[in-house]
């Protein structure tokens, strides 16, 4: 046993707990979903602020984000746009007006549709889009400075093969309206 597995985390503590309040209770799970909760939890902050002084809230990063690695011209509908950021149609407005008013997106009548229109980047959008999202990397890979690089490809490499099993989980448990009938 090496001297980083010795030491116990957070995590550990909460399972010795609950080993010792429900002993026939298997809480292998939180050994990985309790601490890639934990982790989330503690680097939040320190990204959240990164955003903040940009003016920014993690929603309106996401936002520009996405915008911004579309490619050129930067620009999708409200429908890609909420699709791919997980959110609702009305989560969206309430972000593009406050990034509308900020004057880091436009909306746009779309050519092939009068009857709808874009959301396109701004020159500024583009700018902070990109300043943000490179302080944020260069912050966050601070985080990983306790893993060499094999580590961080492992973590990286079973975080996909894990992240993909809950979304195919996930599918499978969802009925769709016509099916439950």
């Amino acid at each position: 046993m090496t001297k980083e597995t010795a030491r116990e985390d957070h995590v550990d503590r909460l399972r010795a707990q609950w080993a010792r309040e429900l002993p026939d209770l298997d809480t292998e799970a939180m050994a990985i979903l309790g601490r890639a909760y934990r982790l989330s939890n503690l680097v939040r902050p320190s990204i959240e602020a990164t955003f903040a002084g940009f003016g920014l809230d993690r929603g309106e990063f996401d936002v520009i984000a996405t915008l911004r690695r579309s490619g050129p011209p930067y620009r999708l509908t409200p429908t890609e746009l909420y699709t791919l950021l997980m959110i609702s149609s009305g989560g969206l407005t309430h972000r593009l007006d406050r990034l509308e008013k900020a004057g880091l997106v436009r909306r746009e009548k779309s050519p092939h549709d009068g009857r709808s229109f874009l959301v396109g980047l701004t020159e500024e959008g583009q700018k902070r889009a990109e300043e943000a999202f490179r302080l944020d990397m260069a912050s966050e890979r601070k985080f990983l400075a306790g893993l060499d690089g094999e580590d961080r490809k492992e973590l990286a490499r079973l975080l996909r093969k894990l992240i993909l099993s809950a979304e195919k989980e996930i599918a499978a448990s969802f009925v769709s309206p016509s099916e439950a009938r």
